[in-house]
């Protein structure tokens, strides 16, 4: 079994480390971390160490590990991570790999501490998230929720520019963003603090880090002649009240993911995200114009991260998407029956399906395809919006028992 002890430390070439932690490097015999980790330890290893670098893939660095304490039975590896090693840390890939591992972390202070260190910036209220190697997803839902100060781990993709134009792109212009580079190096290190034009102009050097702070307000309930619309075309959208209830009936807040089926304008899709920002959105829009509209639609109202499928539902290779618990079908040409039959392959179990209807024969279609496909409907929902005709909000739900094979 491999015992791990894992030491923080900061971007100074001449580390200070306690006695206790010396002596624990003096008396190692194998040790890792990043090629930059290794310049500025080398000098303390003792003679003959054995350096393991932590590149990718780290399926190959742990088969070192094993390799390297192979024929015994309890072997150490001195771990060299950057900052505190549990803060989405290298200490933390090592418990998921070798859970049953033995491991004693001595961590330093990580970046977003130094940088609210340097900015004299109180931290304890702070929302973190990391791009490094991770996607929007987070980032996104921390700005949609309003959040006023956030830290971020960036990586070689997701830079300080980077990240500041796609705050400009979704309007989040309110925002003072501060950056920190190679912090706890005395010769190196640089704090920088501006505008998100001024950031999203500018070059940082890595590795560094950020921390924003700012506000900006969202409204619940977006009037629908605030969108721009499908050829300027105000029934092709539906209207604030009746969109708000079809979002209650497919109760988001215990919802992970949802399809929204012929979104048109985008609005169904803009709502639940700028509502619920923790779900994953799929959009999918026959009309090649709706990747237009959802792009400016989205970016008018701050809603980064919905993914826009273009092409006939029918026909889209859905196999690589998010699975759905509730799917919204917006628009349906006709072919009710076949889309729903379609979205019970992928719809997880207790997942709910709603839609409007505003005819007979829609609602009579919804109430075959429930039958014909095994699917527990709600009682429908019948309000009439204004001088427009009456709409039903229809619901089915998933049983658990339904077969995915069923369709």
């Amino acid at each position: 079994m491999i015992e791990f002890i894992v030491i923080g430390i900061t971007d100074n070439p001449t580390p200070f480390f306690p006695t206790e932690v010396l002596e624990v490097i003096q008396q190692g015999k194998i040790f890792s971390g990043g090629k930059r980790h290794h310049e500025i330890v080398a000098p303390l290893l003792p003679d003959g160490a054995l350096w393991i670098d932590i590149t990718v893939p780290l399926s190959k660095v742990f088969e070192q590990y094993q390799q390297s304490t192979l024929n015994c039975q309890l072997s150490t590896v001195i771990v060299f991570a950057s900052g505190d090693p549990l803060f989405f840390g290298f200490a933390n890939t090592l418990q998921r790999e070798f859970p049953h591992s033995p491991m004693t972390v001595f961590p330093s202070f990580n970046s977003l501490q130094l940088l609210s260190h340097r900015l004299l910036l109180p931290y304890h209220d702070m929302r973190i998230v990391s791009l490094t190697g991770r996607p929007w997803k987070e980032f996104d839902r921390a700005l949609i929720e309003g959040t006023t100060k956030m830290g971020v781990l960036t990586d070689k993709e997701h830079t300080p520019a980077t990240i500041a134009q796609r705050m400009l792109d979704y309007g989040y212009v309110d925002y003072t963003m501060s950056v920190g580079e190679h912090l706890g190096n005395p010769v190196d290190e640089k704090v920088t603090t501006g505008t998100l034009t001024e950031m999203s102009e500018r070059h940082f050097s890595m590795p560094n880090c950020l921390i924003l702070t700012g506000s900006h307000p969202h409204q619940w309930g977006i009037p629908e002649s605030d969108f721009s619309l499908l050829d300027g075309r105000s029934k092709m959208i539906t209207k604030m009240p009746i969109r708000l209830l079809s979002l209650q009936a497919l109760d988001l807040p215990r919802r992970h993911s949802l399809w929204d089926v012929g979104f048109c304008t985008g609005s169904v899709s803009i709502e639940a995200r700028l509502q619920f920002p923790h779900l994953d959105i799929t959009a999918f829009e026959v009309r090649p114009e709706g990747a237009t509209l959802m792009n400016e639609n989205s970016r008018r109202f701050g809603v980064p991260g919905i993914q826009t499928v273009i092409g006939d539902f029918l026909t889209v290779n859905c196999n690589d998407l998010p699975r759905p618990d509730a799917v919204f079908i917006g628009g349906h040409g006709g072919q009710l029956k076949a889309i729903m039959a379609k979205v019970i392959r992928y719809l997880l179990p207790h997942g709910c399906i709603v839609m409007n209807s505003v005819t007979p024969q829609s609602r009579q279609l919804f109430d075959e395809a429930c039958q014909e496909l095994g699917l527990k409907e709600a009682a429908p929902t019948h309000i009439q919006l204004n001088e427009h005709n009456p709409i039903d909000i229809l619901k089915c739900e998933l049983p658990s028992s339904t077969s995915l094979t069923q369709a």
